[in-house]
Parts: C-alpha cells; sequence; structure tokens
C-alpha cells in the first residue's frame, strides 16, 4: 500500500508537471492561429464591395478633384458644371409646354395677320391702278369738253366794240361794283384784240353790270367751263356768286363764294369772295358766321387786301358787329 500510494503520488506529480509544460505551448499555438486568421478576416472585411452611398460619395469627391483643376479660379457656372439645382420638375415642365404652345399661337397670329395684310394690299394696289385709269379716261374726257367748248365759244363770241351795255342798259341805276372798279374801264382797255376769253367773260360782266342777272350767271359759267385756268376764273365766280346774291339768292350766293374761295384761294378775287361770303351770311341771319368769314379775310391775305376792300370789310364789321 505504501509503494502504490507512493506510485501514485509519483504520476499525479508528473501529470501535473506535464501540464505545466504543456499549457504555455497550447496558449502559443492558440495565439498564432489566432494571429493568423486576424488579416484574414481583415481583408476579407477590406475586400467586401461598397454601399450605393459610398460609390456616390467616391465619385463626388472624384467629381470635385477634377472641378478644382479644370476651375481652379472657383466653382463653374451651373450652365457649364455641375449644379447642386434639383431636376426639372413636372410643374416647370408643364409651365414651359405652355410658354411653348403660347410662342406657337403668336407666331401663328403674326403669319396670319402677315398675310391678310398682303392680301389687302394687293386690293388697294389694284383699287389704285382702277382709280388712275378712271382718272386718266375722265381727264382725256373733260379735255376733250374743255376743248370742244372753247372752240364753240370762241366762234360765238361777239366783238368788244359791240357791247350790249348801250341797247339793253335798264333804266334803274343798278348796284355798282365796287371791288371791281377798274374791270369795266382800264382793264378792259388793255384787253387784247381778238382773245376769245377776255370777250367772253367781258360779255358775262356787262350782263351783270346791267342788271341782266340770270344771263350774266349762264355767260360766266360757260366761261369758267372752258376756260378754268384763266385768270378770270377767279373774277368770273366771284361775279356769279355776287349775281346771285343781287337777284335774292342767298343760299347760293354763299355757296358759289365759298367755292370760289375754297377752290381758289391765290385767285386775285378770293378775298371779294369771302367778303361778299360775310355780307350773303349776314342775309342768313347768321352774324357769327360772317365775322368768321371776315376773320379768315385778315387771318390769310392781311395787308394784301385792297384798300377799297379793306373800307368795304370795316363797314360790314361793324354792321355784324364782329368783336
Amino acid at each position: 500500500m505504501a509503494k502504490g500510494g507512493a506510485a501514485q503520488s509519483e504520476h499525479e506529480s508528473l501529470g501535473n508537471l506535464f501540464v505545466k509544460f504543456l499549457r504555455p505551448i497550447i496558449a502559443l499555438a492558440a495565439t498564432t492561429a489566432i494571429a493568423s486568421l486576424t488579416p484574414s478576416v481583415a481583408l476579407a472585411q477590406r475586400q467586401a464591395p461598397p454601399s450605393p452611398e459610398q460609390r456616390l460619395d467616391r465619385l463626388e469627391r472624384q467629381v470635385e478633384q477634377v472641378q478644382r483643376q479644370v476651375f481652379p479660379k472657383g466653382r463653374p457656372a451651373d450652365t457649364a458644371g455641375f449644379s447642386n439645382d434639383p431636376a426639372a420638375t413636372q410643374s416647370s415642365v408643364v409651365t414651359l409646354d405652355q410658354r411653348l404652345d403660347s410662342l406657337e399661337r403668336q407666331v401663328a397670329d403674326m403669319l396670319r395677320q402677315s398675310e391678310e395684310n398682303g392680301h389687302r394690299l394687293q386690293t388697294i394696289e389694284s383699287d389704285v391702278g382702277r382709280f388712275r385709269a378712271d382718272q386718266e379716261q375722265r381727264f382725256s374726257t373733260l379735255e376733250q369738253r374743255l376743248n370742244d367748248a372753247a372752240s364753240a365759244a370762241a366762234a360765238t363770241a361777239p366783238p368788244i366794240q359791240q357791247p350790249p351795255v348801250a341797247t339793253t342798259r335798264p333804266t334803274g341805276k343798278p348796284k355798282p361794283d365796287a371791288a371791281l372798279p377798274a374791270v369795266s374801264t382800264a382793264t378792259t382797255a388793255t384787253i387784247p384784240e381778238g382773245d376769245p376769253a377776255e370777250d367772253a367773260y367781258s360779255e358775262g360782266f356787262h350782263l351783270w353790270e346791267s342788271g341782266q342777272y340770270d344771263q350774266a350767271i349762264t355767260t360766266l359759267r360757260a366761261f369758267t367751263s372752258a376756260y378754268p385756268k384763266h385768270r378770270r376764273a377767279s373774277y368770273a365766280n366771284n361775279l356769279i356768286g355776287r349775281a346771285l346774291l343781287d337777284k335774292g339768292d342767298t343760299r347760293g350766293a354763299a355757296q358759289a363764294l365759298l367755292a370760289n374761295y375754297r377752290n381758289n384761294p391765290k385767285g386775285e378775287r378770293a378775298p371779294d369772295s369771302l367778303l361778299y361770303l360775310g355780307q350773303a351770311l349776314m342775309k342768313l341771319g347768321q352774324p357769327s358766321q360772317a365775322c368768321k368769314a371776315y376773320a379768315e379775310l385778315d387771318a390769310v391775305y392781311g395787308s394784301a387786301v385792297r384798300s377799297d376792300l379793306k373800307k368795304l370789310e370795316a363797314d360790314a364789321k361793324a354792321q355784324a358787329q364782329c368783336s
């Protein structure tokens, strides 16, 4: 028993010694194994695929690096580089479509208006062409009639040496032509012999002077129709108005006198027509309109009005009580 106990005790001592010797070795092996496994785990973790956020961050950093190299002085414009603004929204696309539709409608309206204006211009040009052709035809016809009337008046005009005054003057003294004192004396004396236009006017003047107003009006109108551009046309038209005024056709006289002034304001008897227009308006009971006629006489002709006409105007203004 003593030997057995001793042997067992020795065996236990050897086992403990072996355990003590083996424990550091096992610890070293475990440490070595763990050390060998750690790089493998870290390498596996580094080689794992990046997430989309990581990839986007990496791309943004790369783009920023490129921007710093390309644009060293600052960020590029939104149209040249990248912008932080969000992409186009649905409302912006709808607004853009509406603006494009509006522009298309405006362009269509402009094209339509241009076509309409072109059509109107063509219509106007054609109308003007027809008007010109019609006017030329009318002028040709009028010139032919004037030539025929001039030829007829020249053939039927009586000579100056035989005026109808001596045989047809009425017993009553006619109203004198205060505005035309020289027509019947000095002017008639200087008329060239054989001038049919002067002869025709002289005949009408003597008829008016003798009080034959209807015959004078007919003769003077024939003269103005035959010689519308003659210097005596202003005299004749003024005398027609005075003859109408003398015979009592006051409204017709006013129309004839006003027409003579408006149609030939530079005529020698245009100022006289304004004066006698005022007298006709006075007879029509329109003193304010008469004053306007006298004011027109002063404004248009002023100091060019003859002295005898000035005196008649002053009396007429006093009668009309012009201010």
